[in-house]
């Protein structure tokens, strides 16, 4: 099995009018996804980013925010196993950011020996 990152990304601005039911129905579409991934043996981790954060650039510049220059931010990431990038893929078309207007990036994970 190879692993892959999941990257979530959303646009820039996310929106901050939801109420506590449908932030818990949020949470839950989030853990009953991961759980799926869990219970098949193919999640390994996950992390979710905050909105704060600062890039450095050649020359010691540093700019305030992640990505400041882009319209959508990285909301964070999972990592799983599976035997192809099209069945991560498949694992990741039920991400529930993309009920949101975020989308998801597959990418595979280049082990450093």
């Amino acid at each position: 099995m190879t692993e892959f990152m999941l990257i979530f990304r959303h646009p820039q601005q996310p929106s901050h009018d939801v109420s506590p039911e449908q932030m818990q129905a949020g949470i839950k579409q989030w853990r009953d996804w991961i759980g799926a991934i869990a219970a098949q043996g193919k999640f390994v981790s996950t992390n979710r980013l905050g909105f704060q954060g600062k890039t450095l650039k050649p020359g010691n510049v540093v700019t305030d925010g992640p990505y400041a220059e882009v319209k959508e931010m990285i909301g964070g990431n999972l990592i799983l196993k599976a035997a192809s990038i099209d069945e991560a893929l498949r694992l990741a078309e039920g991400c529930p950011i993309l009920l949101t207007g975020g989308h998801v990036e597959v990418r595979d994970i280049m082990k450093m020996d």
